[in-house]
């Protein structure tokens, strides 16, 4: 072998042995790491990894009819400083220091959690400490139009890989007609939460949308997020309400509970032809004397007293039973049923020996009167009788879009003695929204229509899903008995001798108006007392009182129904509700007019 050849062997070797040693120093750093710094560089590889978290969606709005926002959801925006980024480190913070003074002014007079000296105070020690994440609303957010005047600021500008200034947007659910309708349109659980009250509750999956994801990386010693699947948006709720009406319902409603002092009130506008909630109130008296809407008292059930009297004169009228002429005789006396030894005893508030027709005996609203005429055409036969109250649909449970809404309790009665006291509104318990959609079917010449809140449900301003108007019953009634019960209701409130809503004795007007004509009936409840467990009772001190009518009375376009629980001092249910839901019928005819409703769409015919 020659002495090339030997050499050129040689510088192979070696650089075999060099390629081997630097294999083996290779293995063996992979077994030291795999071994003895394993834990270590699983820590590290934890925190590199990437991290998802939720994108919100923006929750959909309610709409009144006229698409007016009743609830909508605002951006607001929490602001953080990075000011670990690359341009505020380089050159000893030259860029942070040349901004710091109009940052930390504007920051000040903007958001104002600190003054303009403790935010340079705060913005500088982030920056030694090489902070990633300074908080500057000092856990306040922001709305839009902050964050558009801070964005004027000269560092701020520069964007966010310069100035280190970002936002994470939140959503902020808002009333913009403030607690209009609140309880009925309900809250949500926090912010982007759930549904907790009112239609919020009901159409919580319709309105929540579908969350998307984005992934937080650690880039290059920064955090950058990374949107992995976009948020899908809530679909946006349209109501049958008109925030005009409504706020003309709310303030008539709540001039007279506070007046009167009451426990609670509540109020229902219904559109005669659809069953359209035009407007909703209930408020609650506070501890301070203010009235604000704490439950919704209008599904809930309660006695209907004398409203009940329209039913029972329904149901007799419908079975053949009485005419509005038939005769009953009435005392001051109370009268016992079957007798006095093991009867229930009836009284009326007007005290007066005569006899009343079937119409007066409504338009003076007597127990007695009623109590008679029921026994005397059921005694013997409460199947009858619950069947006839089932046939006119009083006791139908419809679907409400309010949650908490409670079927009438209308049970068969045990016996004629509960007979005689469910004729006039005992022993039942029905709700307001339940009453005003049985008036309603009266005002509609007998065609039951379902209380309704919802029209729509909208997504991109287009409707994905409709909800017509939908009818209950075709006809609760005859028609005959619907003429028959509909002068029997105009005397209520224009019969000046008898009428329990007609005038008082100074001739106040209570129902009665000069600019729209209403029928409909008043009622009186002593409230339930559940304290005592042992025995429920009704407690003889406070009592309930209701009007519900409807207007114009010749071509009805709305019916309407006011009940005030516990007034204090002198009450009258015509004086009070009735005189609440006439002034009501003038704004609102004022303001609607008379409409028809042709092939589903509203056409004004007289204003």
């Amino acid at each position: 072998m020659s002495t090339d050849q030997r050499n050129t062997v040689w510088r192979f070797a070696i650089i075999f042995i060099a390629i081997f040693l630097g294999f083996a120093a290779v293995v063996g750093r992979i077994i030291y790491v795999q071994t003895v710094e394993r834990d270590q560089w699983l820590s590290v590889a934890v925190h590199q990894d990437p991290v998802y978290q939720p994108i919100p969606p923006t929750r959909g709005n309610i709409l009144d009819c006229n698409g007016h926002l009743l609830a909508s959801s605002m951006p607001r925006y929490m602001m953080y400083m990075d000011t670990n980024v690359p341009a505020l480190q380089q050159n000893e913070g030259k860029l942070l220091y040349a901004h710091i003074d109009s940052l930390a002014y504007d920051l000040a007079k903007v958001v104002g959690s600190f003054s303009q000296a403790e935010y340079k105070k705060r913005i500088l020690a982030a920056y030694k400490n090489k902070e990633s994440r300074l908080d500057l609303n000092n856990k306040r957010s922001i709305n839009y139009l902050q964050r558009q005047a801070l964005e004027k600021n000269s560092l701020i500008k520069k964007g966010r890989y310069k100035s280190g200034i970002f936002y994470e947007e939140r959503h902020e659910r808002i009333n913009p007609y403030g607690n209009l309708a609140r309880r009925t349109i309900g809250q949500i659980y926090g912010d982007g939460g759930s549904g907790n009250a009112g239609l919020e509750k009901r159409f919580d999956k319709e309105l929540r949308g579908i969350e998307g994801a984005m992934r937080i990386e650690r880039i290059g010693g920064r955090k950058e997020s990374i949107t992995v699947q976009e948020a899908q948006d809530g679909m946006d709720i349209v109501t049958t309400i008109d925030a005009n009406l409504q706020d003309i319902v709310e303030k008539a409603l709540i001039e007279k509970v506070s007046a009167k002092e009451a426990r609670w009130g509540c109020c229902i506008l219904m559109e005669t032809q659809t069953g359209y909630i035009r407007a909703i109130a209930n408020v609650d008296r506070n501890a301070d004397g203010t009235y604000s809407e704490q439950l919704n008292h209008a599904v809930m059930r309660v006695d209907p007293g004398s409203t009940f009297k329209t039913v029972s004169l329904v149901a007799m009228l419908n079975d053949g039973l009485v005419t509005l002429d038939d005769t009953v005789s009435v005392t001051r006396e109370s009268w016992w049923y079957p007798n006095k030894k093991k009867g229930v005893s009836h009284t009326d508030s007007h005290k007066k020996d005569t006899i009343l027709t079937a119409r007066s005996a409504l338009a003076v609203s007597s127990n007695i009167a009623f109590a008679k005429l029921v026994t005397r055409n059921y005694e013997g036969s409460a199947t009858k009788f619950i069947q006839s109250l089932q046939r006119i649909g009083i006791r139908d449970s419809v679907y409400c879009e309010i949650p908490g809404y409670e079927k009438p309790r209308i049970n068969h009665p045990k016996d004629t003695v509960t007979i005689s006291k469910m004729a006039y509104g005992y022993s039942v318990e029905v709700s307001p929204i339940t009453l005003a959609m049985f008036y309603n079917a009266i005002a509609n010449n007998g065609r039951m229509m379902r209380p309704m809140l919802v029209t729509a449900i909208r997504k991109n301003g287009r409707d994905i899903q409709t909800f017509k108007p939908e009818v209950v019953h075709r006809s609760i009634c005859s028609a005959k008995t619907i003429q028959a019960i509909r002068l029997a209701l105009h005397d209520v409130v224009w019969d000046n001798h008898l009428g329990t809503a007609s005038v008082d004795p100074w001739k106040n007007p209570k129902a009665q108006s000069k600019l729209v004509s209403i029928a409909g009936k008043t009622g009186t409840a002593q409230i339930m007392d559940r304290s005592r467990r042992s025995k429920v009772d009704y407690d003889k001190s406070t009592h309930r009182i209701t009007f519900v009518g409807y207007f114009p009375e010749d071509n009805p376009q709305y019916t309407c129904i006011c009940m005030i629980e516990a007034p204090r001092g002198a009450y009258d249910a015509g004086m009070d509700c009735g005189s609440t839901v006439r002034k009501i019928a003038e704004k609102v005819m004022a303001y609607t007019g008379c409409y028809v409703y042709e092939d589903g769409e509203r056409i004004l015919v007289k204003r």
